[in-house]
C-alpha cells in the first residue's frame, strides 16, 4: 500500500473527518504521472474567481477540447506534429496532450478563451447559502437531541 493510500485509509477511519470520503476518494483516484507538457498557471483573481492558463502555442480552437466530468476538468488536444519543411531546429512542439484538474464541488467553469497561444479557463467558486458559515443557536430545532435526553 502506498503512503498516499495508507494516509487516505487512515483519514477515512478518523472520527474528525466526517463526510470527507468523497474528497479523499478523488485524491486517491487523481491522475498519476502527468507530464509537464504543456506548462500552466493557476491564477487566483479574487476570493471566488480563478483562471487556469495553459500554454498551447501552435494549437487553435478546433484542436482543443475541454470537458468537465465527475468534478475533473480535462483539457485534450490532438494535433499531428507535421514535418513540413527542413528544420535546422524544431523547439516548438505541437504534440497531443491531456491535462486534468480536480475541482471542488463548488467550482463552476464560466468559459474559456484562446488568446496569443494561452488557453484561459475561467472558474468561479459558488458557495450556496446553506454551506456558508452561520451561527447555530442552542436550544432551537434540536428535537432529536431532546428526545434522546428524555428517553435516557
Amino acid at each position: 500500500m502506498t503512503n498516499a493510500r495508507r494516509m487516505t485509509a487512515d483519514l477515512l477511519s478518523d472520527p474528525f473527518f466526517i463526510g470527507f470520503d468523497r474528497v479523499l476518494n478523488k485524491m486517491q483516484n487523481s491522475t498519476p504521472g502527468q507530464t509537464n507538457y504543456p506548462p500552466y498557471n493557476i491564477v487566483k483573481i479574487d476570493e471566488d474567481h480563478y483562471t487556469i492558463e495553459i500554454a498551447v502555442a501552435g494549437f487553435n480552437e478546433s484542436d482543443i477540447e475541454i470537458e468537465l466530468k465527475d468534478g475533473v476538468l480535462n483539457v485534450f488536444a490532438e494535433k499531428a506534429d507535421k514535418d513540413e519543411g527542413d528544420y535546422l531546429h524544431k523547439g516548438i512542439s505541437a504534440r497531443a496532450f491531456r491535462r486534468s484538474f480536480t475541482l471542488s464541488d463548488t467550482i463552476i467553469v464560466n468559459g474559456a478563451d484562446l488568446v496569443n497561444g494561452i488557453l484561459a479557463i475561467e472558474l468561479e467558486n459558488v458557495i450556496p447559502d446553506e454551506k456558508k458559515p452561520r451561527k447555530i443557536e442552542i436550544g432551537k430545532n434540536s428535537t432529536s437531541a431532546k428526545k434522546t435526553l428524555l428517553t435516557e
